[in-house]
């Protein structure tokens, strides 16, 4: 449903955000490593979210990017899916009519409606605190490990 890029910018935020509830900075490197993403990209999709003020970066020494803990609270996810992806998401059609409303349905229209709805729903009341705790106690994870792990 994402782009790729939105996808690891979702994944970076958390990420950034469980070593900051930590007073961690974490650099590129480790970003990219953490969601498996190439770095020349991820370098890319940290600058979107630091130009849109979900992540903050500290260049030098002891720099890095981080949340504050304040912004940990209050960021939903429907910020970094509208940084990254836009709204498309969540207003356009299910199989990319660029004509398609209520007056003029495609074949999805209703039935992609009502997944619309939800996954709006769940982007705006989803914080990155929520996912960053869930993260942190173990209850969620950003990779997917080998057996062997």
């Amino acid at each position: 449903m994402f782009s790729k890029a939105c996808e690891y910018g979702i994944r970076a935020s958390i990420f950034i955000a469980t070593k900051s509830s930590k007073g961690i900075r974490v650099g590129i490197k480790d970003v990219a490593k953490e969601i498996d993403s190439p770095e020349p990209f991820t370098a890319k999709i940290m600058q979107i979210l630091t130009r849109n003020g979900i992540i903050a970066s500290a260049k030098g020494v002891g720099g890095g990017f981080e949340v504050s803990n304040k912004a940990i609270k209050s960021i939903k996810l429907i910020q970094i899916v509208d940084a990254i992806d836009g709204n498309a998401i969540y207003k356009g059609c299910g199989i990319g009519l660029k004509e398609c409303s209520e007056t003029h349905p495609c074949p999805v229209h209703n039935e992609f409606k009502k997944i619309r709805e939800l996954l709006l729903d769940m982007l705006t009341n989803t914080t990155l605190e929520e996912l960053a705790l869930g993260v942190n106690s173990g209850d969620f994870h950003l990779k997917i490990f080998n057996k062997s792990e």
